[in-house]
């Protein structure tokens, strides 16, 4: 992003003169196969809802997931949160009036990143447990990176919000984790793969999930309603969905689909 830290809310000051829109900065490429998914989505919800020729004032800083992942398997999250927090920072220097994080594990950081920066952080979790209850869901199964399924930052927010999380098994933790990082980040989707997730969906729903949530931005590559054992909670949707209705100043349910 050329000249991005040369001025004050230069953008975003213009996006609002222009369209009475508010502009969004997006934190990406972990992976950049998902952070597609994030800017097709925004620009569509926001066109559908606006009609002509309207599209969604947005700023993408998109990271190299190499360094990201070096953070990840170090265990070094005070420096991934540096990274990610100093790209916040940039984002609200150039005209963001809002951060959103494209991925579910880097969620991980938010509270640095929202410490770093004077402008709201659209949660992940908020977006997929509005979601959970709009669908009546009342537990969800959580598929992800391995810290995403075990650990509390993701879990224990779903919690809170009124949504019972339903944890995989070690082993289930493990598989899923692989197929992510080994094949999903990387764009590789296969029909073994696709069963091996179906298998633990289908788990999930044995130890008393409702729906299962596709807690990694990548898992839609392979996973969606159709194919589910369960019904499917897609986080990268209900972000998407999320961080359009602030571009717009409405509620999600108010978005059109």
């Amino acid at each position: 992003m050329a000249g991005i830290g040369s001025s004050r809310i230069p953008y975003g000051t213009r996006a609002r003169e222009s369209c009475a829109m508010r502009c969004i900065g997006l934190i990406g490429g972990m992976s950049y196969h998902s952070t597609t998914d994030y800017y097709t989505g925004i620009n569509a919800a926001v066109a559908a809802a606006r009609g002509g020729h309207h599209s969604a004032p947005l700023l993408l800083s998109s990271l190299d997931f190499a360094d990201v992942r070096r953070f990840q398997e170090a265990g070094d999250w005070e420096g991934a949160g540096r990274l990610l927090a100093g790209h916040a920072a940039l984002l609200e220097r150039a005209g963001a009036e809002a951060i959103v994080i494209c991925t579910n594990l880097m969620h991980k950081v938010a509270p640095q990143v929202a410490e770093r920066v004077g402008v709201p952080l659209l949660h992940i979790v908020d977006a997929v447990a509005a979601q959970a209850r709009r669908l009546g869901l009342n537990s969800l199964g959580i598929l992800g990176a391995r810290w995403t399924m075990t650990e509390p930052f993701y879990g224990d927010r779903l919690a809170v919000s009124g949504v019972t999380p339903v944890r995989a098994s070690a082993a289930d933790v493990a598989l899923t984790d692989a197929i992510i990082f080994d094949e999903l980040t990387r764009g590789v989707v296969t029909g073994s793969s696709r069963a091996a997730l179906q298998g633990v969906v289908g788990r999930l729903g044995e130890a008393g999930a409702d729906g299962v949530l596709l807690g990694c931005t990548e898992l839609p590559q392979i996973l969606d309603a159709a194919s589910s054992p369960l019904p499917v909670v897609d986080s990268t949707l209900a972000h998407v969905r999320a961080a359009a209705a602030f571009v717009l100043g409405e509620e999600p349910a108010a978005l059109p689909g």
